[in-house]
């Protein structure tokens, strides 16, 4: 009893290390680190716009209310300091015929109000700039024009953070395992994948790349290996019409890199297949890319997918997602040898063929029949 609970703890453990080391989440997120970069991090800051559309919303929103914090309270010093120098503070006791550069400036707390007021143009009337000195009015256009620039930076980047496409991508699910089943008298992996939002994907096309560890004739020894598999639909594998739920196979052919595995040998293997949809969003016209992944465990072998689009009597077609990444077991060849030698053998059976070994011999007739 103790040795099969340590056999069952070890596979878990086993198999939860394999599933973390696969390099693109089911959610299409990469599992990758970067290490030893020669570069400073200060590099990112030449392309400021893209790093802070790729930060997370919490990091954004730092970044957001700390650019105009920070903004109204530098130049709120700049106001108290302008106000210092010309001595328009209270503590200075200035006569009644002394005309301020900022009208009702008391100390720190009413330049920060007034920084505030200028950068957002809210305008109370309380506070404002006079003539008397060249510098409050430079220092006032200074700050419209650096408000205007902030403003309108943070703002479109929260907007272009919100129409990202990256959102679009997550109503596309792919289903939870990957079925080996034939399929047109052919031997294929197949894997559903839907859209969740009438609205279509433009120009849609599908692929994959299946990831493993490799050794070349000299030696070399590859992490990640890519090879292409081929996806395709009945109607192809561009342009595809993706209203309903599709179902995308790769034929199991002599050019696959699947057609050596077999049933028995499938969860032995090591590698990773991942699946990309690339598309043009109907609404935006931003392209759209999408990613998913299995391993191993996550491919069933003589499966296939239950039926999922229905017409009702209505004549409406209607899609029960309950059975999208439902399976149903079907009978399959244990590997796809089997079945291109099994297909070969009916052929040879309805042709003839000659026989090299045969010999036609003559044969003498005599009578023995006396008259």
């Amino acid at each position: 009893m103790f040795s099969y609970l340590r056999e069952r703890f070890a596979s878990h453990l086993r198999e939860r290390s394999r599933r973390r080391a696969r390099l693109v989440s089911k959610d299409g997120r990469c599992n990758i680190e970067f290490g030893n970069v020669e570069q400073s991090r200060f590099v990112f800051l030449i392309d400021i716009w893209t790093t802070i559309l790729d930060l997370r919303w919490r990091y954004k929103m730092t970044i957001f209310i700390s650019a105009f914090l920070g903004s109204w309270f530098l130049f709120g010093l700049l106001w108290y300091v302008v106000a210092y120098i010309h001595k328009d503070l209270p503590e200075f006791n200035p006569s009644i015929n002394h005309t301020p550069c900022v009208e009702n400036i008391n100390g720190l707390t009413s330049a920060f109000l007034f920084s505030l007021e200028t950068q957002v143009t809210i305008g109370y009337g309380f506070r404002c700039v006079t003539e008397q000195c060249a510098t409050a009015i430079f220092l006032l256009i200074f700050q419209s024009i650096l408000g205007v620039i902030i403003n309108s930076f943070m703002c479109g980047a929260i907007l272009a953070k919100i129409s990202r496409s990256k959102n679009r991508a997550k109503t596309i699910t792919f289903s939870k395992n990957a079925v080996i089943s034939k399929r047109g008298g052919k031997l294929c992996l197949l894997i559903r994948v839907a859209n969740l939002r009438k609205s279509l994907l433009i120009g849609s096309h599908i692929y994959g790349k299946l990831l493993k560890t490799t050794i070349t004739p000299e030696g070399e020894t590859i992490i990640l290996d890519q090879v292409n598999i081929e996806f395709v639909v009945d109607a192809g594998n561009e342009n595809l019409f993706f209203i309903s739920p599709l179902t995308i196979y790769h034929i199991i052919d002599t050019n696959s890199p699947f057609f050596h595995m077999a049933a028995e040998t499938l969860l032995q293997q090591d590698f990773e297949l991942v699946v990309f949809l690339d598309g043009t969003v109907e609404a935006t016209s931003a392209t759209c890319q999408v990613r998913t992944s299995y391993i191993p465990e996550e491919v069933l072998w003589g499966y296939r997918f239950a039926p999922i689009v229905s017409k009702t009597k209505e004549g409406k077609y209607r899609v029960d997602f309950q059975n999208f990444s439902k399976t149903v077991a079907v009978e399959t060849p244990h590997c796809a040898f089997c079945l291109y030698n099994e297909k070969e053998a009916k052929a040879k059976e309805k042709k003839g063929y000659d026989n090299p070994g045969f010999v036609l011999s003559e044969v003498n007739e005599t009578s023995d029949t006396k008259m």
